[in-house]
């Protein structure tokens, strides 16, 4: 960039703001600062692959990038007349530049991705819904193996097969295999303590193992039926199985030959379903792209062992200027960062730096990755399959989202409200005769429920009375807007409501007036919403402060929406309460005791009968518990009675 200030026409098309006059030129003046900052950095950073973060005043990750050449890629940012105006505010907003050197560009490619994910910067291509996959796993750490449904990291010793797209055709596939291959899916401590058959023998869905009906190389043999059937070599175990049943019938053993009979047919009913017409039995994830104005989907497939393993499309945020080969580049890298990835990927576009992406992901998995966007045959129509379905999923979620914007519409309207809200939070308490008092706060907004944001308050105050819902409320809104105003004190994250409602009626809708109010927030509105004559849904009674409570019409559309934003807090509640009360019932006085461990503690419940009767014992009753020394009897009886 020239030393010399552009003219008044250049810099309309350069700087970040649009409106001219004195905000553009303070704009302007930040944007400068910012290629400044870079300029600065420039003077000492290395020339090796890496990746390097833009910071916010606040100290916020603006952007996440990778390079090759990290100087060369950062010096780009400070020529002002390559920029696209997203990458002109990011600069204006740039106050601090961190960089990390990595040996490879494909390492670099792994930790951006890692990056973005914890970050979120507003900057980046972003997976909204990065949720995990379930799996079906069959153990290895017990000697007759368990099928089972499994989610989250592979921490425990076995087979895993998938993913699946979702946890109800993890239980379709299980059922099917249950019944074809006859495997245990009791739990171990179950099976251990299993004196005759469960109800699984007699439908014919297990082999008893529990029981010794079925020895452990019978058993073992079932299993690997299973993983052969799981990896794609059905065609070989159904020739396998078709030749056992000849033999069990030429030896009349026909009762032999009607179990092998059904179990082909069941395989052969699962192969059918899953079946994909490929050429080989590959394993592939098959993705797609679909954009419309600035929204886009990506639609996923699974493909092990030549079968369907079902699909699940993602949405994700990115600037309207992002190519599409972007957008596949850091989606794929996002979403394998912490998921295994097959051999190969199919992709709708070519990711941009294809080969250093196939690089990347075959180190992190240590074997040989393949990324190819396929122009025909078998391959081809998945991908095309795959896009029929992103387009689809995107109408969906337009036409849904468009639903929720005029139910927002509606709701401003109901409660007398000047803009549209974007972000409404709904606060619920929950206590059973005031005993473990918690609260709940979900959030709702243009895409409906934000469960991420959603958050549990456990009720500290100890002046309360058992049972007191205002001090609750209180102490609840107090603790959310005092944090809100530590972190985000300017409102500039997107993390303030334009609504919060209550569950319940004036006095709660007054003491959240009074906390509001107490913390200077006078512009957040509020409203309650209470069951209303023999609480009955559909007669609810809207508060709103200073104003005469009111009712909808039962038919209202924003009645029902309000009904389920209370359902939903009130649902959210009540499960962390019903948690926490599980906790409690569970933990016991003996596990705050020092070197009271589970073992200990079986044999003095089981010498006393209960934890209050271990506390009403004596020194000499203490000591004559096996394994109880007189130095922790002395402990013991301390602990209940001292202090």
């Amino acid at each position: 960039m020239s030393n010399e200030e552009p003219n008044k026409a250049e810099r309309s098309s350069r700087s970040p703001g649009k409106l001219p006059g004195a905000e553009e030129a303070f704009t302007y003046a930040r944007f400068q600062r910012g290629t400044g900052l870079i300029k600065e950095h420039l003077k000492n950073m290395p020339s090796g692959p890496g990746v390097y973060r833009m910071i916010s005043e606040k100290g916020e990750v603006l952007y996440v990038g990778k390079a090759r050449n990290l100087k060369k890629r950062v010096s780009s940012y400070a020529q002002a007349g390559r920029l696209d105006q997203r990458q002109q505010r990011m600069i204006a907003l740039t106050r601090a530049l961190e960089f990390t050197l990595t040996h490879t560009e494909a390492e670099a490619l792994l930790l951006e991705a890692n990056l973005i994910r914890h970050h979120q910067p507003a900057f980046n291509i972003l997976l909204l819904d990065d949720k995990s996959y379930p799996y079906i796993l069959i153990t290895r750490d017990h000697a007759f193996p368990q099928l089972m449904k499994y989610r989250g990291s592979r921490a425990r010793k076995g087979w895993y097969y998938g993913p699946f797209a979702s946890g109800e055709a993890v239980y379709e596939t299980l059922g099917l295999l249950t019944r074809a291959f006859r495997l245990r899916n009791c739990a171990d401590t179950i099976f251990n303590s299993r004196k005759r058959p469960c109800l699984q023998y007699h439908i014919k869905r297990c082999t008893a193992p529990c029981v010794a009906y079925v020895s452990k190389e019978e058993y073992a043999k079932q299993v690997e039926q299973a993983r052969e059937f799981l990896a794609g070599k059905s065609d070989m175990l159904l020739k396998q199985l078709q030749k056992e049943m000849q033999e069990s019938s030429e030896a009349l053993n026909y009762e032999k030959a009607a179990e092998l009979r059904d179990r082909i047919r069941m395989i052969a009913a699962i192969q059918s379903k899953q079946h994909v017409s490929l050429t080989d039995s590959m394993d592939a994830d098959v993705s797609a792209i679909a954009r419309e104005g600035g929204h886009i989907a990506i639609q996923m497939f699974f493909v092990r062992g030549g079968r369907h393993y079902g699909g699940r499309a993602h949405f994700l945020q990115a600037d309207p200027e992002a190519t599409e080969k972007e957008i596949m580049s850091s989606f794929l890298s996002q979403f394998y960062a912490d998921k295994p990835a097959p051999k190969l990927i199919l992709a709708s576009h070519a990711p941009e730096d294809i080969s250093v992406l196939a690089t990347a992901l075959s180190e992190k998995n240590k074997t040989r990755i393949t990324v190819s966007v396929p122009t025909k045959g078998s391959r081809k129509a998945l991908i095309t399959m795959a896009l029929k379905n992103a387009r689809e999923a995107l109408a969906q979620r337009l036409s849904g989202r468009q639903s929720q914007t005029k139910l927002l519409e509606d709701l401003a309207r109901v409660f007398g409200l000047i803009d549209t809200p974007k972000r409404i939070e709904v606060f619920d308490n929950s206590h059973i005769s005031g005993s473990e008092m918690v609260g709940a706060m979900i959030v709702a907004g243009l895409d409906g429920f934000t469960k991420k944001a959603y958050r549990k308050f456990i009720i500290r105050s100890t002046e309360l009375t058992p049972g007191d819902d205002y001090g609750m409320m209180r102490e609840v809104l107090k603790r959310r807007f005092a944090r809100a105003i530590k972190e985000d004190p300017t409102r500039g994250g997107g993390q303030w409501p334009d609504l919060v409602l209550i569950d319940g009626g004036a006095g709660q809708v007054n003491a959240a007036c009074d906390v509001l109010a107490e913390l200077g927030l006078s512009n957040i509105p509020i409203a309650g919403i209470a069951k209303g004559l023999e609480r009955n849904a559909g007669r609810e009674r809207f508060f709103l402060p200073g104003k005469e409570p009111f009712s909808l019409e039962p038919k209202e559309p924003a009645l029902y929406f309000l009904q389920r934003l209370r359902d939903e807090a009130h649902r959210f509640a009540i499960g962390f309460h019903r948690a926490r009360r599980q906790k409690t019932m569970t933990q016991s006085p003996l596990d705050a005791i020092p070197n009271i461990g589970p073992l200990r503690k079986k044999k003095l419940l089981m010498h006393f009968g209960s934890a209050k009767e271990v506390s009403k014992a004596g020194l000499d009753d203490l000591r004559r518990v096996p394994g109880i020394s007189e130095d922790l009897a002395k402990k013991i009886y301390g602990y209940f009675h001292e202090g």
